[in-house]
């Protein structure tokens, strides 16, 4: 992992196409902002591991079922 300090207003760039900027610092709370192409997906990690459990579960019912119908049992 790296660790860099940043000040309000002050920006990190990843990828030469993604800008993350310190937008408010209150106490123990930072405000971010994020420009990033459309088709970057942003998520803020606890609603990205509810949706990778969400896929998880879907695909171990759903696929389970669609390969016995495919084989017939």
């Amino acid at each position: 992992m790296l660790a860099l300090s940043r000040k309000k207003s002050e920006a990190l760039i990843i990828n030469n196409n993604i800008e993350i900027t310190v937008l408010e610092i209150k106490g123990e709370q930072v405000k971010l902002g994020i420009s990033a192409p459309k088709e970057v997906p942003v998520y803020r990690k606890e609603v990205y591991v509810q949706i990778q459990e969400a896929n998880t579960e879907a695909v171990n019912m759903d696929g389970m079922e669609a390969l016995k119908n495919l084989l017939g049992q």
